[in-house]
C-alpha cells in the first residue's frame, strides 16, 4: 500500500492531484533560490568583487548614472554599441533610481533562474504531464546552470534561458500574444538566438507530405505549408517580428566594423591554441567537435553527469511497451529533436561564414543544455515509474531481492541527483574576481574623469569597474571578431610592449604623447623574462619577442631608471607611475656598475690603486 501510494505521488498525472504539482513546482523553485544564495554569499562577501565577464559587459553602464565616465573610450564605446538593445533597456530602467549596476548584475541571476525554473517546469509538463518529471527538469537545469559561468554573469547570453523557454512554452501553448513576445524578447536579448527561433517557426509552418495525386511538379515537393489557419497566425507573426528584429540589427552602422574573416586570421596567435581567444585547433577533431568556441559538443554534457540520462530516452521510447510512463508522453516531444536540429543547422552555417554569425557553438550550447536536462527528466520519470511497478498489485509478485534492489536503485538515483553538487568543487560557478589592490583603485579613483592608464597587468582589467577609469589596454578587453575594434587595439598593445621594454627614455615620451597616457602601472615582476614569456600580451609579436631579447641580453628597460619622484604609488607590489613626470625628464638615472652595487669592491679598488702608486 505504501508503494502504491508512493508511485501515485512520483508518477501521477497532474489531472489527478493539483497539490502534487504544486509541491513538485514550489521544490524546483526551492533548489534554484538555494543555488543562488550560495552565489550570492560570493558575490557581496567584500567591497570589490566582480564577475569576469561583467567586467567587458556591465562597466561601461556606469555612464547611465555618469555621463561623463569614460570619455573617448574606444573600449567602452566598443562593449556598449555591441551589447542588443534588450539588454541595454532592461540595465537602464533598473538603474533609473541611481542604483548601481554592479548591484542589479549579481541580483538578476536569481531571477534570471527563477523565471528559467518555471518555464523549465511548464515546458516538461506539457510533453510529460507529470509533476516529478518538471521537477527534475528543473533541478538538472539549474545545476547545469550554476556549473557555468552564463547565468551568474547576468552578461546578454545569461538572459537566452529565460526568455528562449519562455518562447518554448508559448510555443507549445499555441499562444499568439506569449509566442509573438518571447520571440521579440529573445531577439532584443540575445540577436543569434533569433535565427533558432526563425528555424522552429519554419518547421511548425511546414509539414513533410508527398502528394501523390497531384499531376504537376508539386508533386516532387514533399514539404507542404501545413493545413492549420489559427497556427499560420501565431507562427507567421512570431516569424515576421523575429526576421525585423534581424534586420534592424543588420541594418545599424557601426564605427567598429568590418567583423574579421576566417582567411585573414587563421594564423593569428589569439586565435590559436594558447591565445587569448583560442578558436583554431590544428586537430580537425577537436576543432569540429570539442574545440571551446569552435565544437559542436563543447556545452560540459557531462556537468552535472546526470545529465547524460537524456541518450537513455530515444531507447525507452524504441522499448516503449515495456515502459507503462510512455503512453502518457505528448506529441510535443518532437521539440527536442526539432530544438537539435535547427541549433546544429546554424552550427554548420556559423561554420561556413566564419565570423559573420559569430561563433558556432553559440548556436548549441545553450540549446543542447535545455534539451539534455528536459530528455533527462523524462528518462528518469520513465525509468521511476518502471521500478514500482515491481510493488503494483495488479502484476505478479517480484521476487524480494528484486523489490529490494529496486528500491535501493531508486534512493541511490535520487540522492545522488540533489546532492551531486556537493562533489563538484566549484560549485557555484561563479568566476567572480577579487580585488587585491584596494589602495590601488581608490588612487585612480580620486584621477581626473580623462585618467587613461598604460598597463600589461591583468590588474588593469579591474581598474574600469572598481575605479571608473579607462585603461588602453588589458587582457579582458582584447576581443578579437570586429577589426575596426581590434586593429586599434593590437596597435595600442604593441605600443605599450615596445614602450615599456624599450631603454631609450624619448621612445617612452612618445608613446606617452601619442596616446596621451596619465598613469602607467607596472607589475613587480613585469621586468622579468618568465612574466614576458607567460603574459597575456606574448601573443602580440614581434614586440614581446624582441622585448625578451633584451631582457635576455641585459639590455636595461628606461622605465626601470626612472627616479622615485615619478612613483605616486606602490600598493601590493605594483608601482604606479606619473606620466607627467617622466615628460619632464631630461635624462635618466645612471646605470648601476659592479663597484656601485659593492662598496667592499670599490674600496678594495682604491687600496690597490694606491699601492701601485707607491710601488711608482
Amino acid at each position: 500500500m505504501l508503494a502504491a501510494r508512493l508511485h501515485h505521488f512520483l508518477a501521477s498525472p497532474t489531472a489527478k492531484s493539483e497539490g502534487n504539482r504544486v509541491f513538485w513546482f514550489t521544490l524546483g523553485l526551492v533548489f534554484s533560490l538555494l543555488f543562488s544564495y550560495l552565489a550570492l554569499k560570493e558575490a557581496f562577501a567584500g567591497d570589490y568583487i566582480v564577475q569576469d565577464d561583467a567586467r567587458q559587459h556591465v562597466f561601461w553602464m556606469q555612464r547611465y548614472l555618469d555621463p561623463a565616465l569614460f570619455p573617448g573610450d574606444r573600449i567602452a564605446d566598443y562593449f556598449q554599441s555591441v551589447a542588443p538593445y534588450g539588454y541595454k533597456a532592461l540595465y537602464r530602467i533598473l538603474m533609473a533610481g541611481d542604483i548601481s549596476p554592479w548591484w542589479i548584475h549579481k541580483l538578476l541571476p536569481l531571477v534570471l533562474g527563477l523565471i528559467s525554473t518555471c518555464y523549465c517546469f511548464g515546458i516538461a509538463m506539457q510533453i510529460l504531464p507529470v509533476p516529478m518529471a518538471g521537477f527534475l527538469a528543473t533541478l538538472l537545469l539549474n545545476q547545469s546552470l550554476w556549473m557555468k559561468d552564463d547565468l551568474i554573469s547576468a552578461t546578454p547570453r545569461a538572459f537566452v534561458y529565460p526568455v528562449f523557454l519562455a518562447f518554448l512554452f508559448y510555443l507549445l501553448r499555441r499562444s499568439l500574444l506569449g509566442t509573438a513576445l518571447a520571440a521579440v524578447l529573445v531577439g532584443l536579448f540575445y540577436p543569434q538566438y533569433s535565427l533558432i527561433v526563425i528555424g522552429l517557426l519554419v518547421l511548425k509552418l511546414l509539414r513533410w507530405q508527398p502528394s501523390p495525386t497531384a499531376t504537376n511538379w508539386t508533386r516532387y515537393v514533399p514539404v507542404r505549408l501545413v493545413s492549420d489557419r489559427p497556427g499560420y497566425w501565431i507562427y507567421g507573426v512570431a516569424l515576421g517580428l523575429s526576421i525585423a528584429i534581424l534586420a534592424l540589427y543588420a541594418s545599424s552602422n557601426s564605427d567598429f566594423d568590418p567583423v574579421i574573416s576566417a582567411t585573414s586570421t587563421r594564423e593569428w596567435p589569439e586565435l590559436l591554441p594558447g591565445g587569448r581567444s583560442t578558436f583554431f585547433y590544428p586537430n580537425p577533431l577537436e576543432f569540429y567537435f570539442t574545440g571551446q568556441r569552435s565544437g559542436l559538443l563543447d556545452v560540459g554534457l557531462v556537468r552535472p553527469a546526470s545529465l547524460l540520462f537524456a541518450l537513455a530516452l530515444p531507447a525507452l521510447l524504441k522499448w516503449r511497451a515495456n515502459f507503462p510512463l510512455t503512453a502518457r508522453l505528448t506529441k510535443k516531444l518532437w521539440l527536442l529533436p526539432q530544438i537539435l536540429g535547427v541549433s546544429v543547422f546554424w552550427f554548420i552555417a556559423a561554420h561556413a561564414t566564419l565570423f559573420r554569425l559569430h561563433l558556432p557553438t553559440r548556436y548549441t550550447e545553450h540549446t543542447w543544455r535545455i534539451v539534455f536536462a528536459l530528455a533527462a527528466a523524462i528518462a528518469l520519470a520513465i525509468l521511476v515509474d518502471r521500478l514500482f511497478q515491481f510493488w503494483e498489485p495488479t502484476q505478479p509478485p517480484a521476487p524480494v531481492a528484486v523489490q529490494w534492489g529496486g528500491m535501493f536503485l531508486m534512493g541511490a538515483i535520487a540522492v545522488l541527483i540533489v546532492i551531486y553538487p556537493r562533489f563538484v568543487v566549484d560549485f557555484p560557478s561563479t568566476k567572480y574576481k577579487v580585488g587585491e589592490a584596494p589602495e590601488l583603485y581608490e588612487f585612480v579613483r580620486q584621477q581626473p574623469l580623462n585618467t587613461l592608464v598604460a598597463s600589461l597587468s591583468e590588474e588593469a582589467d579591474n581598474l574600469p569597474s572598481f575605479s571608473q577609469r579607462s585603461i588602453l589596454v588589458g587582457r579582458e578587453y582584447a576581443i578579437p571578431y570586429h577589426w575596426g575594434y581590434y586593429g586599434e587595439f593590437r596597435d595600442r598593445a604593441t605600443a605599450l610592449i615596445n614602450a615599456q621594454y624599450t631603454p631609450e627614455l624619448q621612445a617612452v615620451k612618445d608613446f606617452i604623447e601619442t596616446y596621451d597616457i596619465t598613469l602607467w602601472l607596472l607589475d613587480p615582476n613585469a621586468f622579468q623574462p618568465g612574466y614576458v614569456r607567460e603574459g597575456w600580451f606574448n601573443q602580440y609579436q614581434p614586440p614581446t619577442e624582441r622585448a625578451l631579447q633584451y631582457l635576455l641580453e641585459g639590455t636595461v628597460p628606461a622605465l626601470t631608471r626612472l627616479p622615485d619622484t615619478c612613483t605616486v604609488l606602490t600598493a601590493n607590489r605594483m608601482q604606479l607611475l606619473d606620466a607627467a613626470c617622466i615628460l619632464q625628464l631630461e635624462a635618466l638615472e645612471p646605470l648601476e656598475t659592479e663597484e656601485d652595487a659593492d662598496p667592499e669592491a670599490e674600496t678594495e679598488s682604491e687600496d690597490s690603486e694606491d699601492d701601485d702608486a707607491a710601488d711608482a
